[in-house]
């Protein structure tokens, strides 16, 4: 487990030293074997989602063929944020080992608390969230309730 875990420490530092984002890294391993890794590529790819989970998680997936992660466990070198753990559930990993805790990431000015706070309706959300109701929109919803060769997830 040190080895996955020091490996995911590598990969934050090659980000780090890359320049590529924060000081993130993660890997997947599947039966003892490293199927994905990643690290944050937030500012080089001027993407929000690129945290090292997800891209980890994007790769593993594409490796695999499968948009489910069950049998695998990821490593981060940090307590992942609210939206890669979303992902993580998402992705039916059986189990996450992490580094750095939330509070560290914090420190170092990486704080989640507030979108964390707002999810549980602790403090108020900035961001208007609008209820619009559309028809199309049912449609979409009823013609994959009705879809007989949907693929589940």
């Amino acid at each position: 487990m040190q080895n996955f875990i020091d490996m995911a420490g590598y990969e934050a530092l090659n980000g780090v030293l890359s320049n590529d984002g924060g000081p993130f890294g993660a890997v997947i391993v599947k039966d003892g074997v490293v199927i994905a890794t990643g690290h944050n590529m937030v500012t080089s790819t001027n993407d929000p989602t690129a945290h090292a989970e997800i891209v980890a998680i994007r790769q593993a997936c594409k490796k695999l063929g499968t948009f489910s992660l069950k049998g695998c466990t990821l490593y981060s070198s940090s307590e992942p944020c609210p939206m890669c753990f979303a992902s993580i559930h998402w992705a039916r990993l059986d189990r996450v080992v992490y580094a750095n805790t939330k509070e560290e990431a914090s420190k170092i000015g990486f704080d989640d608390m507030a979108i964390t706070d707002i999810m549980c309706g602790k403090i108020e959300d900035n961001i208007p969230f609008v209820h619009q109701p559309s028809d199309v929109c049912k449609k979409s919803f009823r013609v994959w309730s009705e879809k007989e060769d949907k693929i589940p997830y």
